[in-house]
């Protein structure tokens, strides 16, 4: 994909965050995140829309991952990058993922945490933590079941290397009202938590779903295909 496609790909899809945003009724318009996942796509593109403006990039494959943070870690002043890891977390990945992210959208359990608190650099800052939730309760998929969120924030919350920030759901595609009731769990955990003073994001919406993620909530929006075109 030429430079000037992949850029119109990205400005349209902006323009429609924007759009959903407006027509949720959210005030300011920039309360929502583009996560722009960049898997399998050369560390061109992603400096391409760093260039253009993209803040935030989305991987899911570690060590493809670890070459584009090393090839892109000196960008220029205003095209900083923010790299969030949003695949799975094994335990021997935890110190790679510690070192070299400045968010973590799929922690689920405990022992991840502990790791990625123990292992992340003293001159780093916090690392973001996103919890992602098995919202449809499917066995197959990843997350912490939404009954044992207290115990992992109760847990997770004293680490001081990692900074609890919201939820992260990838809901079935059947399931109408996962938006609804992530958005209502993330409400509740407010509430319930008043201490966590940065608890401020929900990441749900792909592509496909982002203006009905939008509607229910949702601060963050992960695409790929719309922006970067078909998976290598």
């Amino acid at each position: 994909m030429d430079s000037t496609l992949l850029t119109d790909n990205w400005q349209q899809v902006c323009q429609q965050v924007v759009q959903a945003s407006k027509q949720a009724g959210h005030e300011a318009t920039d309360n929502v995140t583009l996560l722009a996942v960049s898997k399998t796509k050369p560390a061109e593109m992603v400096a391409t829309l760093a260039k253009q403006g993209q803040r935030d990039f989305g991987e899911n494959y570690l060590q493809e991952a670890i070459e584009k943070i090393a090839t892109l870690k000196n960008q220029p002043e205003g095209e900083e990058i923010v790299w969030h890891y949003i695949g799975s977390i094994q335990r021997n990945k935890t110190r790679d993922i510690a070192e070299h992210f400045d968010w973590v959208q799929t922690l689920e359990r405990d022992i991840i945490a502990k790791r990625l608190n123990d292992q992340r650099p003293d001159n780093m800052a916090p690392l973001n933590v996103l919890i992602q939730i098995d919202i449809d309760d499917e066995n197959s998929k990843s997350g912490c079941r939404p009954e044992e969120l207290s115990e992992l924030i109760g847990t997770a919350k004293s680490y001081e290397r990692l900074q609890l920030r919201g939820l992260m759901i990838i809901p079935a595609k059947d399931d109408t009202d996962a938006f609804a009731r992530t958005q209502q769990l993330f409400e509740s955990i407010k509430q319930q938590h008043p201490e966590l003073l940065a608890w401020d994001t929900l990441s749900m919406g792909m592509s496909d779903d982002m203006a009905d993620a939008i509607a229910n909530g949702s601060t963050m929006v992960r695409v790929g295909t719309a922006i970067f075109g078909a998976r290598e």
